[in-house]
């Protein structure tokens, strides 16, 4: 079961897509899987130019590269988020921003979560990883008062907004990801029972099991991947560090910048971190999950030209084969 390993090209979208290939290629990695920002990949681009994704799959085979999955967070957190403000208009391209009215970013960032699903589609690609944005996110303390109401209110919203994006995803035989983690519809355990069944478990609608946002929440990565364990369509393999426990650093960071001490937790680069490596890839093993390893980077207190090349050797590491047959079976009277 050797599982192709990737690198998430998202932390590296300030590097042309070539340079980013070559480095990846060098490294060892099998392939990338390739965010829909930077110059790396541009789903309007896609639809408007027949030639253009041909030019992002020459570049992958110059390099000996493959593309198992896309991915769109950016684009995705807008379709749901409110309010929309300063920080979607740093992220989003100008064709999405537009004149930052927020339903109009959000219908905009919903086209181009449709037109993600075609783009990969035609690259041959099954699989998108991204976000979705949530309109509750903003109630998580909840104080003021919420209402029972106003939370519905927000999983009905998620389901109206990315119900007719899943259509498009359905007609073009793609598969969503979505990455659970802080700021989205689905952020924990119980949120992701309520996110699937907002949209009526359609099988559209996946899991990227990304254990660094279980970490820190205190949840169980290795539980979370065997209950869903239908609806894990991706692996991202990025780590956390706790650094509570001292009395003074708290779970929700202190407006902290990242790897400021005072901080409750970081990610760390892959290996470096709490998450329970070896057990996740053992529960890989047992659930079947066959598809790519793709480490995301991301390490305020490390250089990326060092923890790239490091993650992977890390991850080639975890993977191991399941035996053959039962380690108990020579005892078997013959």
């Amino acid at each position: 079961m050797a599982r192709p390993i990737t690198l998430f090209t998202g932390q590296w979208a300030d590097l042309p897509f070539e340079e980013v290939a070559r480095l990846a290629s060098g490294w060892g990695y099998d392939g990338l899987e390739i965010a829909c920002w930077g110059d790396h990949l541009d789903v309007w681009q896609a639809a408007e130019d027949e030639g253009y994704l041909q030019t992002r799959l020459d570049i992958l085979d110059r390099y000996g590269l493959k593309v198992w999955a896309i991915s769109n967070h950016l684009k995705g957190q807008a379709v749901c988020d409110d309010p929309i403000d300063e920080r979607h208009h740093a992220m989003l391209s100008p064709r999405i921003w537009g004149d930052g009215d927020p339903e109009g970013v959000r219908q905009r960032a919903a086209e181009e979560m449709k037109l993600t699903a075609r783009a990969a589609a035609k690259l041959g690609v099954q699989t998108v990883v991204g976000f979705t944005g949530s309109s509750i996110w903003k109630y998580v303390a909840m104080f003021p008062p919420v209402s029972q109401d106003l939370v519905d209110a927000g999983y009905r919203d998620f389901a109206d907004r990315w119900n007719p994006i899943l259509d498009v995803f359905e007609e073009v035989g793609v598969r969503f990801a979505h990455e659970v983690h802080p700021s989205e519809i689905a952020y924990d355990y119980w949120t992701t029972v309520a996110t699937l069944e907002a949209i009526g478990h359609r099988e559209s609608f996946g899991l990227n099991w990304d254990p660094s946002h279980f970490v820190w929440q205190d949840l169980d990565p290795v539980g979370f991947m065997w209950d869903f364990k239908d609806r894990i369509y991706h692996v991202d393999c990025k780590d956390a560090k706790r650094r509570v426990g001292n009395g003074r650093n708290g779970r929700l960071s202190s407006h902290l910048a990242w790897a400021d001490p005072r901080r409750g937790w970081d990610f760390v680069s892959t290996g470096h971190g709490d998450v329970p490596w070896e057990d996740s890839f053992r529960m890989m093993n047992t659930i079947g999950y066959t598809g790519p390893i793709s480490i995301e980077w991301e390490d305020a207190g490390m250089d990326r030209l060092t923890g790239a090349p490091q993650a992977l050797e890390f991850v080639r590491s975890q993977q191991f084969e399941p035996p053959a047959a039962a380690f108990d079976a020579a005892f078997a009277a013959h």
